[in-house]
């Protein structure tokens, strides 16, 4: 139970794909100008991840070591690839919007760093966890970064919801304050770059807050030996 305890912490706060490893950072700059997208991009990142990590773990001991980087990348466009068309058959208006960044997660860094790094040498039901924390871990920085950028920018929340999860959702959006012209800061690239820049700070300075609420541990005073006579 403390592994899957630690592999909790890891991929949500400790190890965060997007805020401590900074991996797969072009989609998640790219496509999170609405929270819409943002949790549409994550789940799917998500079950890609699950997926990976339940395959690789499965074949680990019969792939050899020479070719198990090319065996890792087909295992996550096959799925990639599933996941793609479900969504063009049952969201294609959130796959019009992910666009060229949804067949992208074949080369997000993320996927094949876990698939590498954590499925090759664990066992499925830990390599199954260790994909639902980190994707979730992924998804929740997606959300909180969409939802920021698309308050800023058009004063909404979870505007085009219907794309993701149909037309009963179009009640879902949220005008928090009604803007004339957009914010176009926010909704660009920049805006991204910064409210990144923010998170990351934000985690940091939480981290250095908890760490000053630890207890301190005295370390012993190292004992002398003094020797006096040698035989």
């Amino acid at each position: 139970m403390s592994d899957y305890k630690e592999l909790t912490k890891q991929g949500l706060w400790k190890n965060n794909p997007g805020l401590v490893q900074l991996l797969g950072l072009c989609p998640l700059l790219a496509v999170t100008a609405t929270l819409t997208n943002a949790l549409g991009l994550g789940l799917a990142t998500m079950l890609v991840l699950i997926g990976s990590n339940i395959l690789v773990s499965l074949v680990r001991d019969f792939v050899p070591k020479e070719i198990r980087i090319p065996v890792f990348v087909m295992i996550i466009a096959a799925l990639v690839t599933t996941v793609q068309l479900l969504i063009n058959a049952y969201a294609y208006g959130l796959y019009l919007s992910l666009g060229i960044f949804l067949p992208l997660i074949v080369t997000n860094c993320v996927i094949i760093g876990r698939a590498e790094a954590f499925a090759s040498r664990n066992s499925v039901a830990k390599s199954a966890f260790d994909g639902l924390m980190m994707g979730l871990g992924f998804t929740l920085v997606l959300s909180v970064l969409g939802a920021a950028r698309e308050i800023l920018g058009q004063g909404t929340l979870f505007y085009g919801a219907d794309q993701l999860l149909g037309e009963w959702a179009k009640s879902l959006t949220i005008h928090i304050w009604q803007v004339n012209t957009s914010f176009l800061l926010a909704m660009l690239p920049p805006g991204a770059f910064i409210g990144m820049g923010l998170l990351i700070a934000l985690k940091n300075a939480i981290d250095q807050y908890l760490a000053t609420k630890q207890p301190k541990v005295e370390q012993e005073a190292p004992t002398r030996a003094r020797i006096t006579k040698v035989n």
